[in-house]
């Protein structure tokens, strides 16, 4: 279905507003349409992008592994601290930097992506937003990346599901990484415990009994990572398989692999353990590989799927502050129609720009709300489409 014309078809614009067509990127062009002559959206949006943007993505992605490459190096005293059992799993880190750096040069290369990538970190790292509303930041950073509230509203099951795959990926990848490349070492003085000390680059952070809680706390963090992600990946798993609404849209490779895949992660992080502790290791070394490859294959997939929203959430928090810090100055913009609050000024503004860059025509729809924008379609439709229908 078309587009209708633009809005001011189907009513007349308010003296001295800003007005443009349904055919322009920034108005004054009647008469033409948004098929018209035109290629389509994608090819204009490939033209859009600087030819060279998959090179630059390549060398950023190259600088950052490679820069990762030689914190691990640093990081265990040139490789004094550095497990070589572990070998896969730091490989595997060095590909997903490379992944994601590479993955975030392409996204920030589109318009949309670009401007959001620009209005968020700007406002992040802007002196004037401290200076108006100083505990907005990290009030955000705690609701809408810890706490994620967001997801509350659509449902308290899946918020809840949520929280235990993000807290338990999170103290993962906090004992994980750090011990993949050597940054930190547990040893023991006697060779046999129960005194461990805990090493950072070299340095000793603290000394500990195994036997004890804080001991059991230290060994078992991963065991305890693994029972809050499984879960939370089983709910939305049975959700993927139940809920009609979900089955609708879902695609395998990006939906169920990833939840497969912290699953199974989870479930042979806890089979190693339960075979130390009850089976005498039987079973160990098949169970290790697994889950080697299992996280191997999890962490190359990251910046390729569904996980990189992670990696994409905080120039969100910025487009969260930019938004707030436009309401905290009432730079609220009414709609054109009725005349109720749409968002801040400069965020619709935004929204037209945004728009503009990507060719769409419709920028002028961003000045009215959703019941008004219903409201125009439904006349236009009546006036231009179906002329004389009662």
């Amino acid at each position: 279905m078309t587009e209708p014309p633009e809005p001011a078809a189907a009513e007349p614009s308010a003296p001295g507003a800003r007005t443009g067509t349904s055919g322009g990127t920034g108005g004054g062009q009647p008469g033409t349409g948004p098929s018209a002559g035109r290629p389509s959206l994608a090819g204009r949006a490939a033209r859009r992008l600087p030819r060279s943007v998959h090179g630059r993505a390549t060398v950023a992605g190259a600088v950052v592994s490679g820069l990762l490459v030689l914190a691990i190096v640093l990081g265990s005293r040139l490789l004094h601290d550095f497990d070589s059992a572990l070998l896969p799993y730091a490989v595997a880190t060095v590909f997903l930097a490379f992944g994601v750096a590479y993955r975030y040069t392409v996204w920030v290369s589109a318009p949309g992506a670009r401007r959001l990538f620009d209005k968020g970190w700007s406002s992040l790292f802007s002196k004037e937003n401290f200076r108006k509303a100083p505990t907005a930041l990290p009030r955000m950073a705690a609701t809408y990346l810890g706490f994620q509230k967001f997801l509350g509203a659509r449902s308290h099951a899946r918020w809840a599901a949520h929280q235990l795959i993000f807290w338990g990926c999170v103290l993962a990848a906090l004992i994980t990484f750090p011990l993949t490349w050597g940054w930190f070492t547990f040893t023991s003085g006697s060779g046999s415990g129960p005194g461990y000390e805990m090493r950072v680059w070299g340095v000793k952070i603290l000394g500990f009994d195994s036997l004890n809680f804080l001991g059991w706390l230290m060994f078992h963090g991963l065991d305890i990572a693994a029972v809050l992600v499984i879960p939370g990946a089983g709910y939305f798993l049975w959700r993927r398989m139940k809920d009609r609404g979900a089955i609708t849209g879902q695609r395998f490779a990006y939906d169920m692999v990833p939840l497969l895949a912290l699953i199974i992660i989870s479930v042979t992080g806890l089979l190693l353990t339960f075979s130390s502790l009850f089976l005498h290791g039987g079973g160990y070394e098949f169970l290790a590989v697994l889950h080697m490859v299992s996280v191997v294959f999890t962490l190359i997939y990251i910046p390729f799927g569904k996980f990189f929203h992670i990696v994409q959430r905080p120039a969100a928090v910025g487009m969260q502050l930019f938004k707030y810090t436009g309401r905290q100055d009432d730079e609220v913009f009414p709609c054109r129609r009725c005349g109720e609050a749409i968002d801040t000024g400069p965020y619709v503004e935004n929204l037209r720009g945004t728009m503009r860059d990507l060719e769409l025509g419709f920028d002028a729809w961003t000045e009215y709300c959703p019941r008004c924008k219903r409201v125009l379609r439904g006349n236009a439709y009546l006036t231009q489409v179906k002329k004389g229908f009662k």
